[in-house]
């Protein structure tokens, strides 16, 4: 792996204990990948699970005995020299918040998609990510599904057309649309506008043309 925390790299050096990872949110993208996936790696250690749902706690201590289960972020940085990463897995509006009091805290970040709420969002955490020399990373696990390495290995060479559709079903949006709640903020927007410019990329370096067919 080509990231580095801190000038180290994803593989702990000989001798070098694991990296110590704090995981902000254990709602779906937590629980079901980034609880799994830090802790199915010899070279990382989650060590605090920050949720304030009393069941979620439950639920991440159950999970992961031995593990800090705390409330609040607010929690995790004073204890910055403890962790070596965050990933934050919260709600999408809390993600530019996060990030930017986790790099500020002197740590660096892997922040679930969507990055942020708006571009300019987006624009200021990479730029305070570069001023304090820390890596900040958005969780682009669809690079590594099926049809994007198809389409990137050159096999589909012949084939002029690749389809690709994404479905899924976000709650509030009813409310929303009658003014009861705020529009809620999804991955949509980031998943598609990743498909496409990944499958562009893949394509326009092979001379080949790929069209996907993106319908919510």
């Amino acid at each position: 792996m080509g990231i580095s925390f801190r000038g180290m790299s994803t593989a702990a050096p000989t001798g070098h204990p694991p990296f110590r990872v704090g995981l902000i949110g254990f709602g779906l993208a937590g629980s079901v990948f980034h609880g799994p996936l830090v802790t199915s790696l010899a070279d990382f250690t989650l060590d605090t699970v920050v949720t304030a749902r009393p069941e979620r706690q439950a639920s991440a201590a159950a999970s992961y005995p031995g593990v800090r289960v705390v409330a609040s972020a607010e929690e995790l940085w004073p204890r910055a020299d403890e962790l070596d990463l965050v990933v934050v897995a919260s709600p999408n509006r809390a993600h530019a918040p996060l990030a930017t009091a986790a790099l500020r805290a002197g740590l660096p970040g892997v922040v679930d998609k969507p990055l942020t709420a708006t571009a300019s969002e987006a624009s200021y955490l990479a730029g305070l990510a570069e001023e304090l020399g820390l890596m900040l990373a958005v969780y682009q696990n669809r690079r590594w599904d099926g049809d994007f390495l198809t389409a990137a290995d050159g096999s589909t060479a012949k084939v002029p057309t690749l389809p690709g559709d994404y479905q899924a079903f976000y709650g509030g949006v009813a409310a929303a649309l009658q003014g009861e709640a705020p529009p809620p903020v999804t991955a949509w927007d980031a998943t598609a506008s990743v498909a496409v410019l990944e499958a562009a990329r893949s394509s326009a370096k092979e001379g080949r043309a790929i069209e996907l067919d993106l319908d919510q």
